[in-house]
């Protein structure tokens, strides 16, 4: 547990850091936070009437402030605002504040609104667990939280370096693993993730560790805010980094790099980021958080229809949220990328889904989904191997699916869309590993690379 802590405290630093610099850019380069009734991307959420709701389900509060980063994860949240989903189940005072870094988020989160930060918003998986568990928080102060949907299925990459083109770096590493050998020796081949021990760094060392390169001992991992990904790659700092649309496919328009694999080659219908607020506000405004609820699926639904695309990407590339040109958010929305090395892919399964995916709901937060996360966490050493006893306990704790599926139940969400069990079953990833909730000591005995001895 101590090397743990010590890690995550080394890497708060190079968050923190970072960050502060990244404030700067993202300022400059992404546009500020929307203001109440500010910028053109306001109007259309004014636009909206509020529904008539009934006196038991008003919610008890109408003001909430809730954290996003300027990637495709955190599209229902702004798409909830904008279109008046929230205004039409009563939150007519939804705050949307952007964040510098995912640092920056777990601080917000740890002093809540009335501390001037956050009650909750987007998060990589398995933050709401950590910070429930004090892990990553300042001092290990224990801060309860709720995790209450999941955001997205697909929407991220890993993206390369043009300098590599040609060299085997793909989704199937085994011809590029001389390369790395060689680069170790020298000057490590140098690759970035958004935030240590969560979706990001999970995906690009599944990756890694599936062709055969250890992740820790083959290569240097840096933690970068995702909107500066871009600019590292520019400066040749980088190599690689791991993170949501549109970063990824920016690197390929601006010619930089190309992408070496979606992580929906790497898992197909993968879980992505998810929705999760403090415990203390949720137990204070159950109403209100199920308001929420109401506005983010039907957010996820509208965003679903794919004839809905093109809007969705003029919205969220405005100067408020990414800004960025929106044929950059655009073509991914439909499944189509451009991966820069001479490889197309034009497949809707491929793309993000929002509502639902190939496998079922992907709104509904699934407890086999936080299992697999934490499993990663000890795989790795992140969390001691008890934590594999623990983690069901935890995940009952912080997994509140039952407020999702009362939420539903209230949006008149048919029943066939409501799952009707905590676990998705096995999941099976690109290398032929599979992963069954039930077992999951197994999972990690057939890992070839692993830190934790099982």
């Amino acid at each position: 547990m101590s090397d743990f802590l010590n890690q995550i405290s080394r890497r708060k630093f190079i968050v923190t850091a970072t960050a502060s610099a990244g404030a700067v850019f993202l300022k400059g380069c992404l546009g500020n936070p929307p203001e109440p009734g500010g910028g053109n991307a306001q109007t259309q959420s004014a636009a909206q009437p509020v529904a008539n709701i009934s006196p038991e389900l008003a919610p008890e509060t109408k003001t909430v402030k809730l954290g996003y980063i300027p990637i495709v994860e955190s599209a229902p949240l702004i798409i909830a605002k904008e279109k008046g989903f929230f205004a039409k189940y009563g939150m007519t005072d939804v705050e949307l504040s952007k964040q510098a870094s995912w640092g920056s988020a777990r601080d917000n989160v740890e002093i809540g609104s009335a501390g001037g930060g956050i009650d909750g918003g987007q998060w990589q998986m398995p933050m709401p667990h950590l910070i429930t568990e004090g892990l990553i928080t300042k001092g290990n102060q224990k801060i309860p939280m709720y995790v209450l949907c999941q955001l997205i299925t697909h929407g991220n990459g890993i993206a390369i370096a043009n300098k590599h083109l040609g060299k085997g770096i793909s989704l199937q590493l085994a011809s590029a693993k001389s390369l790395f050998t060689q680069l170790k020796s020298s000057t490590p081949f140098t690759a970035a993730f958004t935030f240590p021990h969560v979706n990001q760094d999970l995906w690009i060392r599944y990756w890694l560790a599936a062709g055969g390169i250890d992740p820790d001992a083959d290569v240097k991992l840096l933690t970068v805010p995702a909107a500066q990904t871009v600019a590292n790659m520019k400066t040749g700092t980088m190599d690689a980094f791991s993170t949501g649309d549109p970063w990824p496919y920016r690197l390929v328009k601006d010619k930089i790099g190309f992408m070496a694999a979606l992580t929906a080659e790497i898992w197909k219908n993968h879980p992505e980021e998810y929705f999760a607020m403090r415990a203390d506000w949720v137990d204070k405004n159950p109403k209100a958080t199920k308001a929420i609820l109401k506005g983010i699926m039907e957010a996820q639904q509208w965003l679903d229809n794919f004839d809905n695309r093109k809007e969705a990407a003029t919205i969220l590339s405005a100067r408020n949220y990414f800004n960025l040109p929106a044929d950059i958010l655009a073509e991914p929305f439909q499944g189509k990328y451009d991966m820069g090395d001479g490889r197309k892919i034009d497949d809707k399964s491929m793309a993000a889904f929002y509502w639902k995916d190939g496998k079922g709901s992907v709104s509904y937060p699934y407890k086999s989904h936080d299992l697999w996360f934490l499993v990663e966490n000890i795989r790795w050493g992140f969390l001691p191997k008890d934590y594999l006893g623990k983690a069901q306990a935890l995940i009952d704790k912080v997994n509140r699916e039952d407020i999702w599926k009362e939420a539903a139940k209230e949006a008149g969400i048919p029943a066939a869309d409501i799952p009707t069990s905590t676990s998705r079953g096995v999941e099976e990833f690109f290398d032929g590993v599979k992963f069954d909730p039930a077992k999951p000591e197994e999972y990690l005995k057939s890992l070839k690379l692993k830190k934790v001895s099982v």
